[in-house]
């Protein structure tokens, strides 16, 4: 198994305390994951206390270059606060040290606003995937970039950066899953059967720039809400899902593996779907070595 999302540093997140290192470690060899993407925290100020950024990312991976996928993370805002800021440079220097993406972006900003939209340009054309988390509104309270109900902004994107590889999660993202989100459920984990496809479905199948990370509670959601449809939702877009559990806090639990595992074992889903959305589509939309 490859992990798509988690964490790593110092301090307390949902009032617990952060794992590090060797807790990160201890957790996936209890998981069975081989690898883990690492991602940067505190970079933007609307997300967290705890600060640990790509070059302490950078670190962690020199010492565990078999186990840790590095990301790098940026701030729409940084370099002056302009959409004419030049990303390029120093998301050059990042991928040569060895980061895979860019993310998770959380700036509380418009998924299509000009400074967003610079970044997305920038990390195209160097090649780096963003992984972004996204949000229901610009707003006090939240973090992530923020689309409208329907995504009507990240679709605006997805067209104008065929280039950029685009990774999405959070709430706003995996309740779009169904055709009967509102503004009451957009925000949280909508319970209940999917009768309907909603808009994440169109533009999985519209768009080949974009792709689903199934971690944490909203992705996990999205796919346990209504088991029958979730199962066929990991099959219909076998090519298009990463498996990921958002690890980031001592003592935080990962259904999502024995929800895979357990689906494997009984039948609900075929080895291919499973090794694809557990590791090959990383290993195939991240740039990483392939077995031979």
């Amino acid at each position: 198994m490859i992990d798509d999302h988690t964490h790593i540093g110092r301090g307390v997140t949902k009032g617990e305390p952060v794992i590090d290192e060797k807790e990160l470690l201890s957790r996936m060899d209890e998981l069975g994951i081989e690898k883990a993407v690492v991602l940067p925290r505190g970079v933007s100020p609307e997300c967290s206390f705890f600060h640990f950024e790509t070059e302490d990312v950078l670190e962690v991976f020199k010492q565990h270059p078999d186990r840790i996928i590095p990301f790098c993370k940026l701030d729409p805002r940084n370099g002056g606060n302009s959409p004419e800021t030049d990303f390029s440079c120093l998301l050059e220097k990042y991928k040569s040290a060895g980061c895979k993406g860019a993310g998770e972006i959380t700036a509380n900003l418009y998924i299509d606003d000009p400074l967003c939209k610079n970044l997305f340009h920038h990390c195209g054309k160097v090649g780096l995937p963003v992984l972004f988390h996204l949000a229901v509104g610009v707003t006090y309270g939240i973090y992530g970039l923020a689309d409208d109900i329907g995504l009507p902004r990240l679709e605006k994107v997805l067209q104008e950066f065929p280039d950029t590889i685009f990774i999405g999660h959070a709430m706003a993202f995996w309740s779009e899953i169904s055709a009967d989100v509102n503004e009451k459920t957009r925000g949280v984990y909508p319970p209940g059967e999917v009768k309907l496809p909603g808009k994440l479905q169109e533009l999985l199948k519209k768009y080949p720039n974009l792709y689903g990370d199934l971690s944490a509670g909203s992705g996990y959601n999205a796919i346990s809400r209504d088991l029958n449809y979730g199962y066929k939702f990991l099959e219909e877009f076998q090519n298009k899902l990463l498996f990921g559990t958002d690890i980031c806090h001592v003592g935080q639990e990962a259904p999502i593996v024995d929800y895979f595992r357990q689906g494997l074992k009984e039948g609900k889903i075929s080895k291919i779907v499973y090794d694809k959305t557990t590791e090959e589509n990383a290993k195939r939309v991240l740039g990483l070595a392939v077995d031979p």
